[in-house]
């Protein structure tokens, strides 16, 4: 298994994200796979990271998608909130502590919430501006990414 937590957008929203990208030049993500990262774990047996997940509280909250990147050194364009969402802070900074007491190994850099829509993409002259979306976030899910496919593991409400 490769593994990583991940919000989920309402599918709506992951349409209209992944028609916004089709705009630019660059290897567009599929709208079933746009998602954004809270922490990447790797090829790792699940149990323990859903024993983890399992002490993480949060409340729910809203994500503003009103800021697009073009990344260069990466070569690719990403989107998210202009400013961290007090819910999405707390939440990640919650669910990395969780991990690093279950003696998970991530990465050092600080937390930046962004969603990946393009990658080997060719620097845009001008990036239109984005789409209203709405991506209610309610939950957080353990995702396998082995094979190619994106498949939930498991699914964590957040109190209401």
């Amino acid at each position: 298994m490769r593994l990583f937590f991940a919000l989920w957008p309402p599918s709506e929203t992951a349409l209209a994200l992944h028609a916004w990208a089709n705009g630019l030049e660059g290897r567009v993500t599929a709208a079933d796979k746009i998602h954004l990262t809270l922490a990447f774990l790797g090829s790792v047996e699940p149990q323990k990271a859903i024993a983890a997940a399992k002490q993480v509280a949060g409340e729910p909250f809203d994500l503003q998608i009103d800021s697009a990147k073009y990344v260069r050194d990466n070569h690719m364009v990403w989107v998210g909130p202009r400013e961290m969402p007090e819910g999405l802070r707390v939440l990640a900074k919650r669910l990395h502590l969780a991990l690093y007491r279950a003696e998970f190994i991530l990465e050092r850099r600080p937390f930046a919430a962004h969603v990946t829509l393009l990658r080997k993409a060719r620097r845009p002259a001008a990036i239109a501006p984005l789409p209203k979306v709405a991506w209610p976030v309610r939950e957080f899910a353990l995702v396998n990414s082995a094979g190619g496919a994106y498949v939930d593991v498991e699914r964590f409400r957040l109190d209401s």
